[in-house]
């Protein structure tokens, strides 16, 4: 037994099909009105994906704790750790022997340099991968030593507590 002649369903894909078809022609049409009249600054801007990691440019702003843990995970040469996996967690692509990377102290895994430090640019302070924390146990205390002094907030709480010591 197989579908009845006038089965509707059968054609709703080729509607569905025609129906992009004419909103994709709808889209070109208007995008270029825009260009014809000077409007171009309401179009979306067309976005094309960088081949490797180290083409993106990287952002401008760091935070201050992105720029400490920077400090602590130093960057190496693929080449040069022993047992290295063969592509990165985060952007997939496969290492090269010239590519830089970050090891990271608490669980050992290897990222891109660039991909890495992306990640801690939002503000991530976990293993892309795994979750464990960039700073190690035995390091935390200085961590946050540095970053309080770094922060300026020591020099408030010196100037309140004199204030404070005062009255």
């Amino acid at each position: 037994m197989g579908f009845p002649l006038g089965y509707t369903e059968l054609y709703l894909p080729k509607l569905l099909l025609h129906v992009i078809i004419i909103l994709g022609f709808i889209k070109e049409l208007i995008c270029t009105l825009f260009k014809l009249l000077g409007l171009e600054d309401f179009l979306e801007p067309e976005f094309s994906y960088p081949t490797r990691p180290e083409s993106c440019s990287e952002p401008r702003f760091h935070s201050l704790s992105a720029a400490l843990i920077r400090e602590i995970l130093p960057v190496v040469k693929y080449s040069e750790i022993m047992d290295p996996p063969e592509n990165c967690a985060v952007c997939l692509y496969e290492f090269e022997l010239d590519d830089e990377i970050r090891r990271l102290r608490n669980c050992q895994h290897v990222f891109h340099r660039s991909c890495v430090d992306r990640w801690m640019d939002h503000d991530q302070m976990t293993c892309p991968l795994c979750r464990a924390v960039f700073v190690p146990d035995d390091m935390m205390e200085d961590f946050n030593e540095k970053l309080w002094l770094a922060s300026g907030v020591s020099d408030f709480y010196d100037e309140y507590s004199s204030i404070a010591a005062g009255l």
